[in-house]
């Protein structure tokens, strides 16, 4: 099978030739850019400037160079900027980021990146290695209607005004992408709804709404899904023929429990996003759906709304035992991830730890799940290339040899 083949045949849950492999698929499998930087020079693949993928959590664009060499079989669409400029990162690493990514680094070590009325709003602690969003939007709102006047960030919500690429070019370069690989491409529209309404609002006053002030909530839902539907529809017709799997991300759980409750899921975000995912689905798109944390008890609304694949598989979180969730939904949903423990294993000094729980993550998963295989969340900023080479390397001696 081709690597396309192989991978939409796991999402179709059908038998494939051999387990398909990811890294840096999606914005949520990638690799932060001070180890892909390092990886890259394991590979003698170069010492250049490295195009920054995801701007908050500082992974990177992995070019096919790497992708070659680490034998994947899925690259992604990101969305791109008219100019780019270069920013020599605090901690040592080259990046080409958007011109309109405007980012300054402060004298004691941090950085801040403002919008262009120059409001602040990320910001990295000094030596630190990601960016965190700062400053709630909507927190001073009391009222439905005063919604109205913001319809500007809701238009472009989970779009950044960084990426400011014609749709007609996109859809060019989508194209170009598309029709000289025989990887699986996967475009990366986030379409959050329960984190949209945290960043938003603020994290505890949104979930305090959605049990509340449920008119407020369901007003600021209602604005951010007209606005998913409208760019859905537009990217569609864009570049539609020219990817293959939506990612989408909304983050349900916590390491314990999920953030809501099932029933709250139900009445106040299901209704959205399950309508969100049934336009993609017309259009013939599979779609994936990230979320972290504990969220065995969400993934049969996720069957039910027809998702195709759960990323990441949490190893980590409580019931997220992949032996446990491929007896109960193996027959239902894909699972994209869950191969190496980030939290416990792909950090660690010993490169055997992390050949040990591939095989162990491989035995739990089991012959019948339908498994892309990948890490389970980004490989953070600590993990030496070899632990990145011992994860390919293990899984490939164990499905491939």
């Amino acid at each position: 099978m081709t690597p396309r083949e192989r991978v939409l045949a796991t999402l179709n849950r059908q038998k494939v030739d051999c387990i398909p492999f990811d890294i840096g698929g999606t914005d949520c499998t990638s690799v932060h850019v001070i180890p892909y930087h390092k990886l890259r020079q394991r590979l003698g693949l170069g010492n250049g400037p490295i195009r920054a993928g995801c701007l908050i959590q500082l992974v990177a664009q992995t070019d096919r160079p790497v992708m070659d060499a680490l034998g994947t079989d899925v690259e992604a669409l990101w969305f791109g900027s008219q100019r780019t400029k270069l920013w020599k990162t605090p901690f040592g690493v080259e990046l080409i980021i958007p011109e309109r990514f405007d980012v300054e680094d402060l004298p004691d070590g941090s950085s801040v990146v403002r919008n262009p009325q120059g409001v602040i709003y990320a910001r990295r602690a000094a030596d630190a290695y990601y960016h965190d969003p700062v400053g709630n939007p909507l927190a001073s709102v009391t009222s439905p209607a005063e919604l109205d006047k913001y319809d500007a960030l809701f238009e472009r919500w989970d779009f950044s005004y960084v990426y400011d690429e014609p749709m007609e070019e996109l859809a060019a370069r989508a194209k170009m992408q598309y029709q000289s690989t025989d990887r699986a491409v996967v475009t990366l529209w986030r379409m959050h709804y329960l984190q949209s309404g945290m960043l938003m609002r603020g994290y505890e006053q949104f979930l305090v709404d959605l049990m509340t002030n449920k008119d407020l909530a369901h007003a600021l839902l209602s604005k951010l899904h007209e606005a998913y539907l409208r760019r859905i529809e537009m990217f569609l017709q864009a570049f539609g023929p020219w990817f293959d799997i939506i990612f989408l991300t909304d983050d349900l759980g916590t390491q314990q429990t999920g953030m809501i409750s099932t029933a709250l899921y139900r009445e106040m975000i299901y209704p959205y996003i399950s309508e969100a995912v049934a336009k993609m689905k017309s259009a013939g798109k599979k779609v994936v759906m990230h979320s972290c944390g504990a969220v065995s008890a969400f993934v049969p609304f996720m069957i039910e709304m027809g998702i195709d694949a759960l990323n990441p598989v949490q190893v980590s979180a409580a019931g997220m035992n992949p032996a446990e969730l491929v007896r109960q939904y193996g027959k239902d949903i894909a699972f994209w991830g869950g191969g190496c423990d980030t939290q416990h294993a792909l950090n660690a000094a010993d490169p055997e730890v992390v050949r040990a729980d591939v095989r162990r993550r491989l035995r739990e998963f089991g012959p019948h799940a339908h498994l892309v295989f990948t890490q389970v969340h980004n490989i953070q900023y600590d993990v030496p290339p070899e632990n990145i080479l011992a994860m390919r390397d293990e899984f490939f001696r164990q499905t491939r040899s």
